[in-house]
């Protein structure tokens, strides 16, 4: 694997270990869920800069390419090597600023309606006593213009929260979307 392959590669995420599994009754799973629930609302009324201030600086935010296989390839149906996102702070940043400071964002100009619905929360303690690994699924829904349809966009997120100066953070996203083609045009927004 040459230099170029090894920074392109997205880091994995610790596995997840049933035993460290936080129950929903804990008070860090609450923490958790409002957390979640809070950047929903950041990102579906469009408070880009405060979301940005949730990230931790080393946040690596992926959405790998999804394939169709068979059952016995089900291990195969994401690819990592190529992504529809592949963001770090610096990026994030730069997008964030295009589409709040700028008119050059006309994918988002006007800006996308969406809903994020967060469920099926599970936290993980890890092997770092302030890194949470947290799964959970989200359809999003967003319309655009005036349009009489909107578009629906399943997805399984797979993130990494730290806690920094007494804040949660977060460190590493892997956005994991249903459909193999994603029906949506110029996608702009956030996971």
């Amino acid at each position: 694997m040459n230099e170029l392959q090894r920074l392109l590669e997205p880091t994995p995420l610790p596995p997840t270990d049933r035993a460290k599994r936080v129950s929903s009754g804990n008070p860090l799973h609450h923490e958790i869920l409002d957390f979640l629930h809070d950047e929903a609302e950041l990102l579906d009324t469009l408070q880009l800069r405060q979301w940005g201030e949730s990230l931790a600086q080393d946040i690596e935010y992926n959405l790998p390419i999804r394939l169709t296989r068979p059952v016995r390839q089900q291990a195969q149906t994401v690819v990592r090597t190529v992504q529809h996102m592949h963001d770090n702070y610096g990026s994030l940043m730069v997008r964030i600023m295009r589409i709040t400071d700028t008119k050059s964002a006309w994918g988002e100009d006007p800006p996308s309606r969406t809903k994020r619905l967060v469920s099926n929360v599970r936290v993980f303690g890890t092997d770092k006593a302030d890194e949470y690994k947290v799964l959970s699924y989200m359809l999003v829904t967003r319309s655009r213009f005036d349009f009489d349809y909107f578009d629906l966009i399943p997805c399984e997120r797979h993130d990494l929260l730290r806690r920094e100066g007494g804040q949660l953070k977060l460190a590493r996203r892997e956005v994991i979307v249903d459909q193999t083609v994603i029906g949506t045009p110029n996608l702009g927004i956030f996971f």
